[in-house]
């Protein structure tokens, strides 16, 4: 009979993966031998192998530059990452390796900009598409970037009022973009997005207080939709609006030159997950030129603005599970050493799934589990009631550690979760570790940022201060 572990992943999915593979019956997760990062680390602890990053980055870059030869496009593409799926140094520092541009969304993220251009790493000429609904402090970032800077600043206007704002922080000339506000999905609870000019009201703003203003240059139409690129009736139907606008807007101002087709693409979330990356893009691209065409207009250059997809898949979570309790006759919770609503929010907060698998003893019989986290509140914890499949692990023996890892966590879960501050009962953020890679190919690890201390709890507390 076959009962291991690994039976049980050979005879559902394709295994090994190019990211996932067994040494001595322990997984290894691209060249990281996770056994070894538990016997120096610990657990429960977080991780960051880097250079997934670039890979991801470049495979991008190349998906496009295939599909804009193989259909004559005569357009340029633009990467651009989007800084709030994770903000930290080290991620930033990646990414600019490879040329890229950025995308912010707040005031604080224009202060990162200005510090990393200080320091040399964002080049000259960068874009910077300053997007999301804007404070006045945001607005008044922006001004100085543009003063301050020989960045190629583009401010998305996400409501009427912003334009004047924004010409009040500088006397020098502004380009700016529009963001559309889209059409929700039809599951969504509202019909449009909250965010963006609605689309009958794009032309007749910029006739009224763009086209006569020297000062503007509008350059960008800027189209997002939260469900992100999907090959579905959803997305192309909005996708055609958006290029019936950006065709009416061009034949008025031959100043608009590139299209952002925001929202990301999906990232692996299972070892059964397929999407042809390729496919979607050559389609993105023939829908486009095929609008300009018909409009007698020059394609647009193309901007992405990839977060998740840029930065998810670097990112691991390792825990251990600690106990195991039989609540019934069905039920049985493995209890892990950390909390999922404090540091993998997005598993209880949209029930978002991650590559979930054990690092250890994959040679050993497996049974049916739930997963619980040390806080006291109900929904932490992660099963198949939350999510499409059940979850088999190999069977608890208290003499025998085992480990799990949760895949691809690298955006957004720091940021949700309130990275180094206060947590829900108050559990410890996990020590943190970068994976890199040297100048001679061998894997490094640094820590970042040890496990937090009951001495830092109470120093935000108040408690340190007399």
């Amino acid at each position: 009979m076959q009962t291991k572990y690994i039976d049980l992943i050979e005879q559902t999915f394709d295994f090994p993966q190019n990211e996932f593979k067994l040494v001595d019956h322990c997984l290894k997760f691209h060249e990281l031998n996770l056994m070894e990062l538990i016997e120096k680390h610990g657990t429960p602890l977080k991780f960051n192998y880097l250079p997934r990053i670039s890979e991801n980055i470049n495979a991008c870059i190349q998906w496009f530059n295939h599909s804009i030869k193989k259909t004559n496009y005569t357009g340029n593409y633009f990467y651009s990452y989007c800084t709030k799926s994770s903000h930290f140094s080290f991620i930033l520092e990646e990414v600019l390796k490879n040329q890229v541009h950025l995308e912010t969304s707040s005031a604080v993220d224009i202060s990162i900009i200005q510090h990393l251009y200080k320091e040399g790493k964002i080049k000259k000429g960068t874009y910077i598409i300053c997007n999301g609904y804007k404070t006045q402090d945001y607005i008044s970032k922006i001004g100085e970037l543009v003063d301050q800077t020989a960045l190629f600043v583009i401010s998305v206007i996400d409501n009427i009022e912003e334009l004047s704002q924004l010409l009040q922080t500088t006397n020098k000339n502004i380009n700016i973009g529009i963001r559309i506000a889209s059409e929700e999905s039809p599951q969504f609870t509202f019909y449009t997005s909250r965010l963006g000019i609605r689309y009958k009201d794009i032309v007749p703003f910029f006739k009224e207080k763009i086209k006569s203003d020297p000062r503007v240059n509008l350059t960008m139409l800027h189209f997002f939709i939260n469900t992100g690129i999907n090959d579905n009736s959803y997305y192309w139907s909005e996708l055609t609006k958006c290029l019936e606008v950006y065709s009416e807007l061009k034949k008025i101002n031959p100043a608009l030159k590139s299209l952002n087709i925001g929202g990301g693409f999906p990232i692996k979330n299972s070892l059964g997950f397929d999407f042809d990356y390729q496919y979607i893009i050559t389609e993105i691209i023939k829908k486009i030129k095929k609008t300009c065409n018909k409009n007698k207009i020059k394609e647009p250059d193309i901007f992405t603005e990839f977060g998740s997809f840029t930065v998810g898949e670097s990112g691991g979570a390792i825990f251990e599970v600690i106990h195991q309790k039989q609540q019934n006759d069905r039920e049985k919770w493995n209890m892990i050493n950390s909390s999922f609503m404090t540091n993998l929010p997005d598993t209880w907060s949209i029930n978002k799934r991650f590559i979930m698998l054990p690092i250890n003893r994959w040679n050993k019989d497996y049974e049916h589990v739930l997963l619980g986290g040390l806080t006291c509140d109900s929904d932490d914890f992660y099963n198949s009631e939350q999510h499409t499949n059940s979850i088999y692990l190999p069977k608890y023996v208290k003499e025998e550690p085992l480990f799990i890892g949760f895949f691809n966590t690298g955006a957004y879960q720091e940021s949700i979760g309130g990275y180094g501050g206060l947590k829900h009962c108050l559990i410890p953020e996990p020590k943190h570790v970068i994976i890199k890679k040297d100048s001679t190919g061998n894997i490094t690890t640094e820590v970042f940022n040890e496990e937090q201390s009951p001495q830092k709890f109470l120093s935000i507390l108040g408690y340190n201060n007399s």
